[in-house]
């Protein structure tokens, strides 16, 4: 929004957005939590809310006649949205920043998105030949929003010497939803119990600030000392002095990868969720920096698999130094050059231009 403003100075915002882009300017239907649910069983239970909030959303776009309609992630509820509008005023260019994974599960979905998406905006580097091999819409790489936040991602000399230093820091992140911090915390308790019998270690948590009181509850009795953070800056600078890391599956691996923290990846999901997911996914990994450098370089260990012994074993050389260690911090090192945009273009510019071009407030580029 910022990189359009700048752009063009005139152009104003309407739709459904969050607490950044009501700084940006953005005044929001209703609030974006009304639609912020994730997995099969919570969608469900929603599903009366949901439907009505997108027929109000696909309304209010009508209305407006936009000169381009930019939806963002979230398939389930702005791909509803787009269809609706894309049937009622079918003038009116649609974009999608943030691409379904379709390159993951339930490929036919990118076909299913030519009629209602002009173009997809992807944040992932191999996501425009997966749309090309899959016949989805145009696709075009306009980097990670996270390219442009390195300088607070990557350690300074003091930063680098706390990794080196005892006892080591290990950034721990068990998840945002409150399901998921539910299942890891205490297989992540033992893990750190284990390790912490033979090396000196300390933990560094960040933690969404809405389950902060349930993530200390579970964290209260565990054997090591434990630092709960709240904020970005915070959990940045707890990134920038980790000598390693315990994460749950999701974007956070991709902060911790372009932060050059080696990590160990874990995840488990409710037995219904495992049942539906194990048929529909169709990638040897589910870890992001893993998928963009094309090698299963961070180790994951997913539902039956995820144990404190596994998760203990692996994440132990992490910490202690050795091969492990220099295997995982020279993958991580190549992340960048998967991920580099043109020479002085930042993510934001890239998205930008092409929803102008869209608009038709900019002439095409090449």
């Amino acid at each position: 929004m910022r990189a359009l403003q700048a752009a063009a100075p005139d152009l104003a915002f309407g739709g459904v957005g969050g607490e950044a882009m009501a700084e940006a300017g953005f005044t929001s239907l209703f609030p974006l939590d009304d639609v912020a649910v994730m997995g099969y069983l919570p969608v469900l239970a929603r599903a009366r809310t949901l439907l009505r909030r997108i027929r109000e959303t696909a309304e209010a776009a009508v209305r407006a006649r936009p000169d381009v309609l930019v939806i963002i992630d979230s398939p389930g509820f702005t791909h509803a949205v787009a269809k609706r509008v894309r049937k009622a005023a079918p003038g009116i260019p649609i974009i999608d920043y943030v691409s379904p994974s379709v390159w993951a599960w339930r490929p036919w979905r990118a076909k299913g998105m030519r009629p209602f998406i002009d173009h997809v905006m992807a944040l992932l580097p191999f996501e425009p030949d997966a749309h090309l091999r899959l016949g989805g819409p145009p696709c075009t790489y306009v980097g990670h929003p996270l390219i442009e936040r390195l300088s607070e991602l990557r350690p300074n000399d003091p930063e680098l010497g706390r990794r080196e230093a005892q006892p080591y820091s290990l950034a721990v992140l068990p998840g945002s939803r409150r399901s998921e911090i539910e299942r890891l915390m205490p297989v992540f308790g033992q893990v750190l119990a284990q390790v912490g019998r033979t090396l000196p270690i300390e933990a560094s948590l960040p933690a969404v600030t809405r389950h902060r009181a349930l993530i200390e509850r579970l964290a209260a009795d565990w054997p090591v000392p434990v630092r709960i953070v709240t904020g970005e800056a915070p959990k940045y600078a707890a990134f920038r002095g980790a000598r390693a890391a315990l994460a749950a599956s999701g974007t956070v691996t991709l902060e911790l990868a372009l932060a050059g923290v080696p990590m160990v990846v874990a995840y488990k999901v409710s037995r219904a969720e495992e049942f539906i997911a194990r048929r529909l996914i169709q990638v040897p990994t589910i870890v992001l920096p893993n998928l963009i450098l094309a090698e299963n370089a961070m180790p994951e260990f997913v539902q039956a698999d995820c144990t404190p012994a596994r998760l203990a074993e692996a994440l132990q050389p992490l910490l202690s130094g050795g091969a492990a260690r220099d295997a995982q911090l020279a993958a991580l090192a190549r992340i960048d050059g998967r991920m580099r945009l043109a020479a002085a273009d930042t993510p934001s510019r890239a998205a930008a231009r092409i929803v102008l071009q869209a608009a038709g407030l900019v002439a095409p580029g090449p």
